[in-house]
């Protein structure tokens, strides 16, 4: 099964690190991410820019209004995504649970919508003209 992991992490704890325990957290993290991959549970993952980078999209009134900054306003925002193959999900929160990333932040996990993501991939297939 695929897995969604949503890292959260609060700026305040990352921006009071200095410049190389910053290095050393992200080393360690690259190198818990390594051993996922060796092992044949990392799919990928994408790093966030920090949350003030983002904007989010409303529709109100038939007109899209936009705002800057993240959807909710907590002291935690999503750091990044990594996306997990598991058994189930005892096993995605097991491995998810020696992710060094824990130390600074939450991690959502959710299981991927397979059926919508098929669903997905054979439209994208049948647009330029491949299989999926």
């Amino acid at each position: 099964m695929k897995f969604v992991c949503i890292g959260y992490y609060g700026e305040e704890n990352w921006n009071r690190m200095s410049e190389s325990e910053q290095k050393g957290f992200m080393e360690e993290c690259f190198a818990y991410d390594d051993v996922l991959r060796e092992n044949g549970h990392f799919i990928g993952g994408e790093a966030l820019q920090q949350a003030h980078n983002a904007r989010t999209l409303w529709l109100r009134g038939g007109k899209v209004i936009i705002t800057d900054g993240p959807y909710a306003e907590t002291k935690e925002q999503i750091g990044g995504l990594l996306l997990l193959e598991a058994r189930d999900l005892d096993q995605a929160i097991e491995l998810m649970s020696k992710h060094p990333g824990v130390r600074v932040g939450p991690f959502e996990i959710r299981p991927a919508d397979e059926e919508c993501n098929a669903m997905i991939a054979e439209r994208g297939a049948a647009r330029t003209g491949g299989s999926s």
